[in-house]
């Protein structure tokens, strides 16, 4: 649920309530989002609350020119990526450790899965993550992920069309078809 515009221009005023019910109505879309983008729990909330404060820093800045949702994406986007950049440095060693382990049950396994998914996606260069967390993960169309990204609508096309293209490989060869 987005907030109304009246609640937007009272929490960009400095109204603390006007602000904590912003917060209210997006918190559950900010999480869910930082889920799909970091496939761990803890990492998801860490990010959420890393966008919570972005948001309070920033929310006097937003301008109505576009759709709250977009802008507040773009938020969310640009903390998972400064979260992404911090755990590339320490995710060789954990990944490790994690995948050694034995999986106790199918969230668990959905778990694996997913990073396992991300870093092959990962491995695809930049904007790849962005694009597929946006378009299969939040359900955005390519035009509005395009708008997200600063990219063409084609570019999201092609990055989903090379993402089907790995992970079909990558499942190939995990299945033993070369």
């Amino acid at each position: 649920m987005s907030p109304d515009r009246q609640t937007l221009e009272k929490a960009r005023a400095g109204d603390a309530a006007a602000f904590a019910e912003v917060v209210d109505s997006c918190y559950a879309s900010i999480f869910r989002f930082a889920m799909k983008y970091t496939g761990q729990r803890q990492d998801a909330e860490d990010v959420a609350q890393q966008a919570c404060i972005k948001l309070a820093h920033s929310i006097a800045s937003y301008r109505f020119e576009s759709a709250f949702s977009s802008w507040l994406y773009a938020l969310v986007l640009n903390c998972a990526r400064d979260w992404h950049r911090q755990q590339s440095r320490h995710r060789a060693d954990t990944l490790d450790e994690d995948c050694g382990e034995a999986v106790a049950d199918s969230a668990d396994e959905s778990r694996v899965y997913l990073r396992q998914v991300l870093d092959e996606v990962d491995a695809m260069g930049s904007g790849y993550r962005d694009t597929l967390v946006l378009v299969a993960g939040e359900g955005l169309s390519h035009r509005e992920a395009a708008e997200l990204l600063g990219v063409k609508e084609s570019t999201v096309s092609w990055r989903l069309h090379e993402i089907r293209k790995r992970l079909a490989s990558a499942a190939m060869q995990e299945n033993g078809h070369d």
